[in-house]
């Protein structure tokens, strides 16, 4: 059975996050993904984030009527700094053998993984789907970035978009249709008391606005 693993500060989460993670359950068949909000990421601890409880609320308003989207709070509730690395192995751990995990990751967030602790054993330890959003051919630009800040040793599947590895395991290239929302954009309309309607899922909206966040 094949899971997705997909953790992020969710600060919030909105519609754009639904579509994309919907795209890539039916595209690679994964009988569950996993959300996994973040505390503060060791990696930018400084960045504005909404309490944890209530970006915790938001996804869970988010997926409640989607029973193939399960939320854990594995990250938030782990003392000290929460790194991607304990996550895969608490999960691997936790399911056996009975799971195949993907972890899901966004263009950005991969480009920005050399700051990650251990990144060498994540690449060990489950596949990587990166999600390239919109029109993307360059991907020489990420042949370099591999070979230059994950392994040598990398083949590179065209047809297939999948990077191959002797002792890794493979990263795969998914491309996912451009959505126009992103977490900065809603947290600035907000600031700025500007509608984010269709933005956000209804009781999401209501979080924000009664708790007043990204005033």
């Amino acid at each position: 059975m094949k899971a997705g693993l997909f953790g992020g500060t969710f600060n919030p989460f909105h519609n754009g996050h639904m579509g994309i993670i919907e795209y890539v359950q039916k595209k690679y068949g994964l009988i569950k993904i996993f959300l996994i909000p973040s505390s503060t990421p060791p990696h930018k601890p400084h960045l504005n984030l909404a309490p944890a409880k209530d970006r915790f609320a938001m996804v869970k308003e988010s997926i409640k009527d989607h029973e193939d989207f399960l939320l854990s709070d594995k990250e938030l509730i782990r003392k000290g700094p929460s790194f991607t690395i304990d996550t895969i192995n608490e999960f691997k751990k936790e399911y056996g053998q009975d799971i195949n995990f993907f972890l899901l990751i966004g263009s950005d967030a991969f480009l920005d993984i050399t700051t990650w602790k251990h990144k060498d054993k994540i690449f060990k330890a489950v596949q990587i789907i990166i999600m390239l959003r919109g029109q993307w051919n360059n991907y020489n630009a990420i042949v370099s970035f591999i070979d230059e800040n994950i392994s040598k040793g990398y083949t590179f599947n065209e047809q297939d978009n999948i990077f191959s590895h002797k002792t890794k395991q493979k990263i795969i290239i998914c491309k996912v249709p451009k959505i126009n929302i992103s977490s900065t954009m809603i947290r600035a309309r907000v600031k700025n008391n500007e509608s984010i309607k269709d933005l956000v899922p209804a009781n999401v909206e209501k979080i924000i606005r009664t708790k007043e966040l990204y005033k």
